[in-house]
């Protein structure tokens, strides 16, 4: 009997003694917003256009306060592998890049014995710090829809080199269909099986112009898409940094489903064959012709949507391929998945399209996570994180600690209990920089969300001083205004009693101490983060002097 026992003993220590690390698989699409989910319970939820990744997030945790620091795609990347905020990591804009010895998450999870794999859209130029590498070469690494060329590890690389011999491997088919090829060959025939992986899976879609795969032609076609109702009534939003005085800007700031914006709107590409003739050849592009503006809007954010679930679709269903190999293979209940997008969305909210604003529908961020032997089923939690949180998460969880140089925090604790630690930080900072940018024309601002409340700064101005005579700037980005300064102002919602953000209420007296107390904060969180303007953006500072206390 003793015998067993001594025996029984030895092997549980040996089991104690050599846990078997978690692999990770991060997903993240590519302007996939929470109110194209089942689980985040929005207007579109009826239509389930997510089930697989509904699944996954209902056998985890899910976050319903995950917040980007600057909605848009290479500054959001740029954040998530570094774990820094924009101004630390030097990456502001769509220009900026992150040299591999900077790009300090898959350097740190390497260091922790895992195998590292990063397939499909990169947009950091520089070469991966990753153990093996297969991303979307052209168009500054933002790939293509259909038959995109790819860079693989061992591949002769150059960043933004897309000449002859330069771009890759040309692959035929839907990019959602061959970045999982990629990464399912990956994991079945080129990994080291004797060490845990991490792998990061990026989708393009459903990045605009939103080119779905032709298999989803007829998916909700006949389906009448439910619509916001700021999408036709948008009057207590916003604030002269947004409508210009009397409405005057409008036409030109924040590009619009309807034909409000005259410069950049839906329809413009919606009812051209250039983003059809691959997917749907014989899609009518004149449907919307001889409408009325309220009928052209409507039938414009019919077939908007609808591109972009048929994308999301995609993404959804190449989701699901990943899981039945990790079940097929036993990996499923030791691999830790993350699902999330670059950052959120406009889908019509305030008739507006794309990105970049301070708006919830832009800012929010799908993440969730799925581990069994870690995180309970069914938990949810209105925790606020950001993206400069989710390296020192990974880090943790597979085992390390994050470096010092790492701005962001681990949240794992609430990963594992659903609860907020003691000291957990109670709002989340934004700046968008790209001030008039590529006809979307947002202008540049910063601000401060909590749980209850949201504080915006509209400064208006470019971050180089167009001004400056001898400033130099990217004078060929397409479709720029930098030199046009827009009015500067504030915004403040309160989202406990209006969560869609339609009545400013930054002049009502009643939100006076509200509103100071907001602007302590965010002047702390400047200082604290490394994101003031100073002496570094002097142009900016004066705006903000000025227009403080209005």
């Amino acid at each position: 009997m003793l015998f067993y026992t001594v025996l029984s003993c030895k092997s549980n220590k040996a089991e104690i003694a050599t846990p078997k690390q978690p692999n990770i698989i991060y997903i993240m699409s590519d302007d996939h917003t929470t109110q194209a989910f089942g689980v985040y319970g929005s207007r579109l939820a009826s239509l389930n256009p997510t089930p697989t990744l509904d699944k996954i997030a209902n056998e985890g945790i899910i976050f319903d306060n995950c917040f980007v620091t600057n909605s848009i795609c290479t500054p959001s990347r740029a954040t998530i592998i570094t774990g820094q905020y924009s101004q630390t990591n030097g990456v502001i804009d769509l220009e900026g890049e992150v040299a591999t010895k900077n790009q300090y998450l898959p350097e740190e999870i390497k260091k922790l014995g895992y195998q590292t794999a990063l397939v499909g859209k990169w947009h950091l130029t520089h070469k991966p710090n990753f153990d093996y590498y297969n991303i979307f070469t052209q168009h500054h690494q933002q790939g293509s829809y259909f038959d995109p060329y790819l860079t693989e590890s061992g591949m002769h690389y150059e960043p933004f080199n897309e000449s002859p011999g330069y771009e890759g491997k040309q692959y035929k088919g839907h990019s959602s269909d061959i970045i999982t090829d990629i990464s399912l060959d990956w994991l079945k025939n080129k990994r080291d099986k004797s060490k845990p992986f991490f792998l990061m899976h990026q989708f393009k879609a459903p990045h605009d112009d939103f080119e779905y795969a032709p298999r989803y032609k007829d998916y909700l076609e006949n389906i009448e898409i439910p619509e916001p109702e700021s999408l036709y009534n948008n009057a207590g939003n916003g604030s002269i940094a947004t409508r210009g005085v009397n409405d005057s800007l409008t036409h030109i700031i924040g590009s619009s489903v309807s034909k409000r914006n005259t410069i950049r709107n839906m329809g413009m590409r919606i009812w051209s064959d250039e983003y059809t003739k691959r997917n749907n050849p014989n899609f009518d592009t004149h449907q919307a012709d001889g409408l009325s503006d309220q009928e052209y809007t409507h039938k414009t954010y019919q077939e908007y949507l609808k591109r972009y679930l048929r994308c999301v679709k995609g993404v959804d269903d190449n989701v699901a391929r990943i899981i039945d190999y990790l079940k097929k293979e036993g990996l499923y209940e030791n691999t830790i998945i993350v699902y999330t997008g670059d950052q959120g969305f406009m889908l019509g909210e305030h008739d507006y399209i794309d990105k970049r604003w301070m708006y919830d529908e832009s800012m929010r961020m799908p993440f969730f996570v799925r581990y069994p032997n870690k995180i309970k089923a069914g938990t949810r939690t209105d925790a606020i994180i950001n993206n400069v949180d989710f390296a020192p998460t990974l880090i943790e969880l597979a085992g390390g600690t994050a470096p010092k140089k790492m701005q962001g925090h681990s949240f794992k604790s609430i990963l594992e209990t659903g609860k907020e630690p003691k000291e957990w930080q109670q709002s989340t900072y934004y700046r968008y920089w790209m001030h008039m940018a590529h006809a979307h024309a947002n202008p540049a601002h910063f601000g401060i969300r909590t749980k209850q409340y949201k504080l915006i700064f509209f400064y208006g101005k470019y971050w180089v001083d167009t001004k400056d005579p001898n400033a130099k700037w990217n004078k060929k980005s397409w479709g720029n205004r930098f030199t046009m300064d827009t009015p500067a102002a504030w915004e403040f919602y309160d989202l406990s009693k209006d969560p869609k953000e339609m009545n400013n209420a930054y002049k009502d007296p009643k939100y006076k101490n509200i509103i100071a107390d907001l602007k302590e904060q965010l002047i702390a969180k400047r200082n604290e983060l490394n994101e003031e303007d100073g002496d570094k953006y002097p142009h900016i500072q004066k705006v903000i002097d000025a227009h403080w206390n209005d």
